[in-house]
């Protein structure tokens, strides 16, 4: 009986024991995982596409996609952050593309003790899968990262084939609404993301000429006279309507407002290049091309 008694009293300090081994394991293991603020969009999509979006405990203003970035405390517009809301979230690491603001803002975080991690813009298709990978890397996602771009190389070859298909070449306008300045300016003919997209379309961009101007130009606007407008969802949806929209200097003299081909867009999906880029420009070619069949 007695023995009984005693194998009893080990066996539940082994338990005792086992668990208090395993909780201080766990304990650890969470403390080693980096707390990271993310101050670019393209890369927070990256790094939720490596399944590492946990990781996460702050972004900047545009980073909103997946939909489960609203759930991630929001630290301001990239460009105009403050530092002491970052070291607010107590992060072990910042990364960001070298493109925030204000200039001071990395040199105190860096002498607050928080580390400063920069990776490369994607500027296009082909260097957003680089910077996939150095992202991967970095979090040690490689094979996930394989995978990513895997996807990408075989939706493009789908891309390549509907762009076969496609009999007409519209001129298209990008309307965008800057969440920082409060006003609406014309995102393409700037040479970026939307510009190739919208030539990936099999489409050509509309020649606007604002000729410097901060504001939206009504005779600009009138004269590139696109056959289609894109308008980004943040600044469409806060007109409400296609018609609050054409309310837009000049929008309502354009092809575009009179054959009603002015549509919306999710601003991520046309910005930036990233995982999803190949499946947009499909997804734009239909858009663009609507009696388009696969």
């Amino acid at each position: 009986m007695k023995n009984n008694i005693s194998s009893t009293i080990l066996l539940l300090g082994l338990i005792i024991f086992t668990g208090c081994q395993s909780s201080g394991s766990n304990q650890k293991k969470d403390s080693d995982k980096p707390r990271i603020v993310c101050l670019s969009k393209h890369l927070t999509e990256m790094i939720f596409a490596l399944g590492k979006g946990s990781l996460l405990i702050g972004r900047d203003l545009t980073s909103n996609y997946p939909d489960s970035t609203q759930f991630i405390t929001q630290v301001g517009y990239h460009r105009a952050l403050n530092t002491e809301g970052i070291l607010s979230l107590n992060p072990s690491v910042v990364i960001h593309s070298n493109d925030i603001g204000p200039a001071q803002i990395e040199q105190q975080l860096k002498e607050a003790g928080t580390k400063v991690s920069i990776f490369p813009q994607a500027n296009s298709p082909d260097s957003s899968r680089i910077v996939l990978k150095l992202l991967a890397e970095y979090l040690g996602a490689q094979s996930a990262a394989d995978s990513i771009i895997h996807k990408m190389d075989s939706v493009t070859l789908i891309q390549k084939q509907l762009q076969k298909k496609c009999i007409d070449t519209p001129t298209v306008m990008v309307v965008q609404y800057g969440q920082a300045s409060n006003r609406f300016f014309i995102l393409s003919g700037r040479k970026g993301a939307a510009d190739y997209m919208i030539q990936e379309a099999v489409a050509k961009v509309a020649l606007y000429d604002g000729k410097g101007s901060r504001d939206l130009s009504a005779e600009a606007i009138a004269k590139a006279n696109p056959a289609i407008i894109l308008a980004t969802d943040v600044g469409f949806d806060k007109l409400g309507s296609v018609e609050a929209f054409a309310q837009l200097p000049g929008i309502a003299l354009t092809d575009a407002y009179k054959t009603k081909r002015i549509y919306r867009v999710m601003e991520h999906d046309i910005v930036y290049f990233g995982p999803r880029t190949p499946s947009n420009i499909i997804h734009l070619i239909h858009q663009l091309h609507p009696k388009l069949h696969d």
